[in-house]
């Protein structure tokens, strides 16, 4: 997977190719895709949610400049796949998932690949972790129509953001965000195609 769908593009992060290659993907998709775990396109788990390709993965994690004493908020917990990849660079991982069943199955998953540094809620992201911000970057792995104006409060000064922002319906663009000295700037990365940011009811 490494070598075949990330070196071979843009993914040139050692350290990101590092966690890629060390996290074990098909622990996180469904016993029946098992097979198709390290292909590269996203996999359904259910809920109307999927697992991101290896690609798309490896590329958000790399815009984020992860760094071993960062901590990072990911919002859209999914399989807990993002986040096993995350923990394997920083300090620590705060991911939130508005989907109960998910929430509790990500959780229980990686606890039990060891993942110690992962700490789980289930929430409704739009408002981020406000106990546990400042963030030194923070991953959307959903489409969100706009930026969510908590989340760049929770934002560190110096800090990184990605996020898909745009309609489930028309083209959705990964948005780098960046605050430095309070200001917000954001330029558009790469068209993709997201599962839309749930809210709460």
């Amino acid at each position: 997977m490494v070598e075949l769908q990330l070196k071979g593009r843009d993914i040139d992060d050692p350290s990101a190719l590092r966690a890629m290659a060390t996290v074990p993907r098909h622990r996180f998709v469904p016993e029946r895709l098992q097979s198709q775990a390290y292909l590269d396109f996203p996999l359904p788990i259910g809920f109307g949610q999927t697992i991101s390709q290896p690609y798309i993965v490896a590329y958000m994690t790399q815009a984020i400049h992860p760094e071993p004493h960062h901590r990072v908020l990911e919002i859209g917990t999914g399989s807990g796949y993002q986040a096993a990849v995350l923990a394997e660079l920083v300090e620590q991982v705060f991911t939130i998932e508005i989907v109960p069943e998910l929430a509790e199955s990500a959780g229980r998953r990686l606890r039990g690949l060891g993942y110690d540094k992962v700490v789980t809620r289930e929430g409704d992201g739009y408002h981020g972790w406000p106990d546990a911000a400042p963030f030194d970057a923070i991953v959307v792995t959903a489409a969100a129509e706009f930026i969510p104006p908590p989340l760049l409060q929770q934002l560190k000064d110096g800090g990184r953001m990605i996020i898909p922002v745009g309609s489930p319906f028309h083209v959705q663009h990964l948005t780098l965000v960046e605050k430095k000295e309070g200001r917000i700037t954001t330029r558009l990365l790469l068209p993709v195609r997201f599962v839309p940011l749930r809210r709460a009811k």
